[in-house]
């Protein structure tokens, strides 16, 4: 088993390189070994591109070795014809007699059939090595497949008082908390994610562009909270290429994005998860201000919630959301803390 283990460990390590460009696909890698020595591996790069399996597969020099070969994939091959054909029938039609996957797949179009193609054409099959591990490289869509929602992510910057933002703040300018290399590693974890989600108050005040222009990757789909409409259409949330707005029920909907109405008064956090489960949005990371945040912390709404803690000392203003939860670890970054926290649920 711990030779399975190593190669699945290097699949785990060629999934991570599709961070943030996989969407709505998993996030897969796949490793082809022959006598304890790697002839092809592969990783998934992008939605209606070839799967990890097919590019492990295509990178294999001597093809007669395949049928003498074992394959190793983190996350169980798919059945079905999507914008490519199923990668088991490729793995037969190869003659590859042996297939070791981390874990099964929750997607209902394939969970468990991708296995049993296998089986069924006499493969063996194992499953189930560092299964932990493979769930948690998957964990955005494992979450929305399960859960019917996407995986929240809770993003704030709090001074060494414990204050997210001054009493009064200039309109239209941010009030930094955290170091260059903060906001640089924020605009990595954007590109990570489908989506990103501020409310109102954050959108006026700092009049954010929630894109990715400090690091190389794709901007996340904004979503803004406006039960009124109080951001006008100018907003920088409202370029590039597209941007939710999220509105009151008895509001008429703006011209220049997409709109969904909700009742405000009622489970937001829940009505947003679904409206983003709808719009096939795996992720989210919000980077709201405390109203919007303390909202998905009371409806227990968030799976990860990243914390820096500045330098700074503001004595008086707005105090940070209130988690009640244990860290997971916390690292330092520049002059700033940095501290995680998992959902127990």
């Amino acid at each position: 088993m711990k030779i399975h283990e190593k190669y699945i460990n290097r699949c785990l390590e060629l999934a991570k390189k599709g961070l943030g460009y996989t969407y709505p696909n998993p996030l897969v890698g796949s490793v082809i070994v022959y006598n304890g020595k790697i002839i092809g591996e592969g990783w998934h790069h992008q939605a209606g591109l070839a799967h990890a399996e097919v590019n492990a597969i295509n990178v294999v020099k001597d093809t007669s070795l395949l049928e003498k070969a074992t394959l190793y994939v983190n996350l169980e091959p798919c059945s079905h014809y999507g914008k490519t054909p199923p990668c088991s029938d490729l793995i037969i039609e190869k003659g590859i007699k042996h297939v070791v996957i981390g874990t099964t797949d929750p997607f209902a179009k394939v969970a468990g059939r991708g296995i049993q193609k296998l089986l069924n054409a006499g493969c063996q099959v194992t499953v189930g090595v560092l299964e932990e591990a493979c769930n948690e490289v998957n964990k955005r869509f494992f979450t929305f497949h399960k859960h019917k929602r996407p995986y929240i992510i809770l993003k704030w910057a709090e001074t060494n008082d414990g204050f997210i933002a001054p009493e009064h703040q200039e309109i239209g300018k941010p009030f930094w908390i955290t170091s260059a290399a903060a906001k640089q590693l924020v605009h990595q974890w954007r590109s990570q994610e489908a989506g990103i989600l501020i409310g109102t108050n954050t959108a006026l005040k700092d009049n954010p562009k929630l894109d990715t222009r400090l690091w190389y990757g794709k901007s996340p789909v904004k979503i803004i909270l406006d039960q009124t409409l109080k951001v006008p259409k100018q907003a920088n949330v409202f370029t590039g290429e597209k941007t939710l707005c999220i509105i009151g029920n008895k509001t008429t909907p703006p011209t220049n994005a997409n709109h969904h109405a909700i009742d405000f008064s009622k489970n937001l956090a829940t009505q947003v998860c679904k409206i983003a489960y709808t719009e096939e949005i795996q992720s989210i990371i919000i980077e709201g201000g405390k109203q919007t945040l303390q909202t998905f912390i009371d409806e227990n709404l968030w799976d990860e919630a990243r914390v820096f803690t500045g330098k700074t000392m503001l004595h008086k203003g707005i105090k940070a959301p209130i988690l009640q939860s244990v860290a997971a670890y916390k690292t330092n970054l520049s002059t700033d803390e940095l501290t995680f926290y998992k959902n127990k649920y």
